[in-house]
């Protein structure tokens, strides 16, 4: 029988291998045609604008920027989670009241 630890082991390494296998790696090109978009352009001028009416740094607008943006984000991936598991309680909640009659 495999060690519980060693049975860790091998399951992390499945699904790190797993994720490898979705990553694009053509992260170059979509770096770069990110960086070339018009919506990079847009997020200076926002990082200027709040620089500048906050008076702070381009370094502190641009990290408050991309903190709101990904806090954002965190709340919708947590929402739509909780909205999922919530359905699934639903569903398994009447599954057994059906199961009763």
């Amino acid at each position: 029988m495999i060690e519980n630890q060693e049975s860790i082991q091998l399951i992390n390494t499945a699904i790190i291998k797993g994720k490898e296998k979705k990553i694009d790696t053509t992260y170059e090109d979509r770096l770069s045609k990110a960086c070339q978009s018009t919506a990079i352009k847009a997020i200076s001028n926002a990082i200027s604008q709040l620089a500048e009416s906050e008076k702070i740094s381009y370094d502190q607008a641009a990290i408050q920027i991309v903190e709101t943006i990904k806090e954002l984000d965190k709340v919708w991936t947590d929402y739509v989670l909780m909205e999922g598991i919530n359905n699934i309680k639903r569903m398994l909640k009447d599954n057994q009241g059906q199961n009763h009659h």
